[in-house]
């Protein structure tokens, strides 16, 4: 009994489980007859149009703009005296001005101790006043022996002493004014005075120290002038003239113009480069000393250009990505060129009539799909 039991039990399970099949079976037929997508289907087909990025679009602008030749070189004093006392072992008694002083011509530097050189003037004026008399006495004598002579009281050879020693008398007070006028000299020389108008660039003037032949004071930028000593390749030392306007770019970030004022007529047989020299103007931004960069504006030129957030920069080279149809982008190799403010010269691989994505290119692929908006971009 038990066995016919089981035997019933194990025949009625497999058929409730066929018909289960059977019915499971039955509602896949019937569902893929009805035509409606999966409910998996809809999210993909979403995802693949769905827009990588709401961009704006630029079309090229081709502007004129300067041709420029780039260059490296040194800002020095246009000319810089070396300034030194004229008079030697005499004590420096006051120095007036320091490094960074503006100064004119003819204004007092230093000065230095005239207590001997005020003595030796006081003896050649007293020098030349006894040497006065005595020739106005000698001249005297020979003008009464001149006519005595010519009564015949006097020979011919006491009438020549009497001249001799009139000759004598004026050489001596010649003698004795060129050493009062050399005092003088002498007396003008303890005040240290500027040669020019200008700007103090070093000073190693001390009070108390003693003056020595040769010694320099102070050095001084004439006129406050600087210039900018460009090197320039010989192959393009042609094309700068003197007006050319050059434009550096000093340490601190800050641009300053020039104007060129000489063509070097030699090249240095090493580097093969060869000088421009430029005026600079005053300017805090530069110092002599200063190595800066710069650029000479040539001539103007047309340019092809775009906005700097147009251009990608991936692995060394320079990328835009111009629409191609309505909502796809394809990244385009570019040649870059001048730089000007915030826009940029393409030199080549753009055509003048291609719309580029403005911002935002950075987040952008090859063939990515976009949404493009007249405003600013998301």
């Amino acid at each position: 009994m038990e066995n016919t039991s089981s035997g019933r039990l194990a025949g009625r399970k497999t058929r409730i489980a066929l018909g289960l099949a059977m019915l499971a079976a039955a509602g896949a037929f019937f569902w893929s007859r009805s035509g409606t997508p999966t409910p998996v289907e809809a999210p993909k087909s979403a995802a693949a149009v769905r827009p990588a990025l709401t961009v704006r679009l630029t079309l090229p602008q081709t502007l004129d703009w300067p041709l420029v030749l780039p260059a490296t070189g040194n800002v020095v004093a246009w000319q810089e005296a070396v300034i030194g006392a004229e008079i030697a072992n005499y004590r420096i008694t006051e120095v007036r001005v320091q490094v960074g002083d503006s100064v004119r011509k003819g204004q007092v530097m230093a000065r230095i101790a005239s207590d001997t050189v005020a003595s030796e003037l006081a003896e050649a004026k007293a020098s030349v006043a006894e040497l006065e008399a005595s020739a106005a006495e000698a001249k005297g004598n020979a003008e009464r022996a001149t006519e005595l002579r010519e009564k015949g009281f006097y020979s011919s050879q006491l009438n020549t002493q009497y001249q001799t020693a009139l000759h004598t008398a004026q050489a001596r007070l010649a003698a004795a004014r060129a050493r009062l006028q050399a005092a003088g000299l002498r007396m003008d020389k303890t005040d240290v005075l500027a040669p020019d108008d200008g700007v103090i660039s070093a000073r190693s003037a001390t009070v108390g120290s003693l003056t020595q032949p040769g010694q320099e004071l102070f050095r001084l930028i004439r006129g406050g002038r600087l210039e900018w000593r460009a090197e320039v390749p010989s192959s393009d030392l042609g094309r700068v003239k003197s007006g050319v306007v050059a434009t550096l770019t000093a340490p601190s970030g800050e641009s300053v113009k020039g104007t060129v004022r000489a063509v070097a007529p030699s090249v240095d047989p090493q580097t093969r480069n060869g000088l421009v020299y430029v005026d600079l103007p005053m300017s805090s931004a530069i110092r002599a000393g200063m190595f800066a960069r710069g650029e000479f504006e040539l001539a103007q030129s047309p340019a092809l250009t775009l906005p700097q957030s147009a251009v990608v920069l991936r692995e060394g080279f320079a990328y835009v990505f111009r629409l191609e149809g309505e909502d796809r982008v394809a990244q385009t190799k570019v040649m870059l060129g001048r730089r000007v403010g915030e826009r940029v010269e393409v030199a080549s691989g753009l055509a003048s009539n291609a719309r580029v994505v403005e911002s935002g290119a950075g987040f952008l692929a090859d063939g990515d799909a976009v949404k493009v908006v007249t405003g600013p971009a998301q």
